[in-house]
């Protein structure tokens, strides 16, 4: 039997990015101020029908922080349950390339490695901008 509170969820319901920027000698990330609390997290949401979890992590970064991004490759997933659902979310390692209208009004800041990562609120995500950097850093 599960504990209270667990979920396996084996389908993908989300997506989202690990967005980075180069900045003069070290890369920059992109956190998001949660819409529900104030929580630092990295740009993630549902899946629609019909939609891959590519253009979701797109769509996404765009609609909550203004920011059109590439996907690169997928990094890894993480789930985890909320008061109204089970989470499965995969994330997409993204360059990022300009600006654009946000749909919502979040918080968002670009921040070097170590800023970024005592930012983000959930031990899962910081684990995934972790291997964002490994990657990032191989390529250099």
């Amino acid at each position: 039997m599960k504990p209270p509170g667990s979920a396996t969820v084996r389908k993908l319901t989300h997506a989202g990015g690990v967005v980075f920027r180069l900045a003069s000698e070290d890369a920059e990330f992109l956190v998001v101020q949660s819409s529900r609390n104030d929580s630092w997290v990295l740009p993630k949401g549902r899946i629609e029908a019909g939609e891959t979890p590519e253009r979701t992590a797109v769509r996404e970064v765009r609609e909550e922080a203004g920011v059109v991004a590439q996907p690169i490759e997928p990094l890894g997933e993480i789930a985890f349950a909320t008061p109204r659902e089970p989470v499965r979310a995969r994330f997409f390692l993204m360059r990022f390339e300009h600006t654009a209208p946000a749909d919502e009004q979040r918080g968002i800041a670009w921040l070097p490695y170590a800023h970024a990562i005592a930012r983000l609120t959930f031990e899962n995500q910081r684990q995934l901008l972790a291997q964002a950097r490994r990657r990032i850093d191989a390529d250099r």
